[in-house]
């Protein structure tokens, strides 16, 4: 369960962001990067962010 809300978030930051690079600013897409080296990250990791901030505040388990 946990994974498939992680994996929502992503994308829809990446989308959000891609939308304000278009309509607002370029540098939107630093954003879109930066949540792509974190996913990136925690392939090669088996660790995330936002695993822990979502244990933690929401009480979300696996």
């Amino acid at each position: 369960m946990k994974n498939r809300i992680v994996r929502g978030i992503a994308g829809t930051f990446i989308i959000i962001s891609l939308l304000l690079a278009v309509y607002v600013n370029q540098n939107w897409l630093w954003f879109t990067a930066f949540v792509g080296a974190n996913l990136l990250q925690s392939s090669l990791t088996k660790w995330c962010l936002m695993d822990d901030i979502l244990t933690k505040v929401f009480k979300i388990k696996d």
